[in-house]
């Protein structure tokens, strides 16, 4: 029985990069064997171990045979007859299809070590186009190495477009794309992903909702938001609200959110971003209006979101060239909920109000105050009413 370290920590290893999690391959070894020393076994579909002491993943060396379509149409084979490189064989691209031995040796039967140096993404075998999900990996690959200068070699685009042609790409299932699609969102280029996927044809099959933003002649303006919000914040659920702000909140973002598991906070963003940023965007210093926006993003119970959607804001008027003037109306904003913060119902209360008329004066004194604020910063005039 022989172990190695595989996959994406030899890659990481060789880029000079921590590895965010180790996976091994045992070769020469049945399951039987492991489970005696310990190794419980957590795989479903093929045999995969977690160490008793390190909790690693250890995986009997494998193959793969087509048998249907899709993520899960394969047959495995797991014994002690198959060979490394045969493991190794079955991976999606070479700079994922390398192996360290404990005394340090790197076993690289598919040339990943020149890719690495050569920066390239490049399918190990024909047998690429047997898994759809490996075009949104691919894909998901150019959003995290695009920094290190990483690209997709030619060959292997023209593989990942034949796939995109033959519908292949239609048996994706909703989980995994969504998973891919959140992975890269996280990257440090998420627009590659987006990208890459247009370029070969997968963005309209796999997310038609957005392929619409990436089109030849599309307005630049969101792919340049989502660039501004990955520059601002690790917040994947924010770049998305960043990247989608023109699509209606009852048109494709509602479809895109029926297709996918996304989760439910993102999705409110998403919307809240939608709906309210133009309001936000081109906000006149107007109680009535400063007052609709609090009201509409739900800022006093939903604080968090609302930085959020004012953080998307943020990209989309960097997008459009108006970060100045829209600072502006961001710190009237918040000046206006942390004014109307200030009052609670408690305070009242203890004034003698109760029932409706609690609710009432406490509406009137949060509209004063806003209209104080603006009177005071805003430069315009407050709006008539009665005064505390």
């Amino acid at each position: 029985m022989q172990t190695w370290l595989v996959g994406g920590a030899v890659r990481d290893e060789l880029l000079g990069l921590e590895p965010a999690e180790r996976d091994w391959v045992v070769v020469g070894a049945t399951p039987e064997a492991l489970e005696t020393t310990g190794y419980r076994r957590v795989g479903r579909d093929f045999p995969v171990f977690l160490h008793p002491e390190t909790g690693e993943e250890y995986a009997l060396a494998r193959t793969e045979r087509k048998s249907g379509h899709g993520y899960h149409g394969f047959t495995v084979h797991a014994g002690p007859e198959v060979t490394l490189e045969e493991d190794l064989g079955r991976r999606d691209l070479t700079i994922n299809a390398m192996a360290r031995a404990p005394d340090g040796q790197i076993i690289d039967p598919w040339g990943g070590r020149a890719d690495l140096e050569a920066r390239l993404l490049r399918h190990v075998s024909p047998a690429f186009t047997e898994d759809p999900l490996r075009v949104l990996r691919v894909a998901r690959f150019a959003a995290r190495f695009a920094p290190l200068g990483f690209r997709v070699a030619d060959e292997t685009r023209e593989l990942m477009r034949s796939m995109s042609v033959s519908g292949e790409l239609d048996w994706l299932v909703p989980e995994r794309a969504w998973q891919e699609t959140a992975r890269a969102l996280a990257d440090p280029a998420p627009r590659r992903y987006f990208e890459v996927l247009m370029d070969c044809g997968a963005l309209v099959r796999v997310l038609p909702e957005l392929a619409p933003l990436f089109a030849v002649d599309a307005d630049p303006t969101p792919a340049t938001a989502l660039d501004r919000a990955t520059e601002a914040t690790t917040d994947a659920s924010i770049r998305l609200a960043s990247l989608c702000f023109p699509l209606r909140a009852d048109g494709p973002l509602a479809d895109l959110g029926e297709r996918l598991p996304i989760p439910r906070r993102w999705l409110e963003l998403v919307r809240a971003t939608s709906e309210w940023h133009m309001n936000c965007l081109e906000l006149s210093p107007d109680p009535a209006a400063i007052h609709a926006a609090l009201s509409g993003l739900d800022a006093l119970r939903r604080p968090d979101r609302f930085e959020a959607v004012l953080t998307a804001c943020d990209a989309i008027a960097a997008a459009r060239d108006d970060h100045d003037a829209w600072r502006q109306r961001r710190e009237l904003l918040e000046g206006a909920l942390a004014a109307i913060q200030a009052l609670n119902g408690s305070t009242l209360a203890a004034e003698g109000w109760r029932g409706e008329a609690l609710g009432r004066e406490l509406e009137r004194r949060r509209r004063a105050a806003i209209e104080r604020l603006v009177g005071a910063d805003g430069g315009s005039r407050p709006h008539a009413g009665r005064s505390e």
